[in-house]
């Protein structure tokens, strides 16, 4: 049976790390946030996902 070794602790991923073990990787930049959104924006994705929601129950119901 082969060995799992993705958490021998010397196992290196090919990238060093700058934070120690116990703390958390930091921090990405978000490729996108609805915090950006203008509100209008933010109105028609919230329309859309209600839109694609209703077609959901619709097509279940049927």
């Amino acid at each position: 049976m082969p060995r799992d070794h993705s958490h021998d602790p010397g196992h290196h991923h090919g990238h060093a790390h700058s934070h120690g073990p116990a703390t958390p990787h930091p921090a990405q930049p978000a490729p996108w946030s609805i915090l950006r959104m203008t509100v209008t924006a933010r109105l028609a994705a919230a329309l859309a996902v209600s839109a694609g929601l209703w077609v959901v129950v619709l097509v279940a119901m049927r």
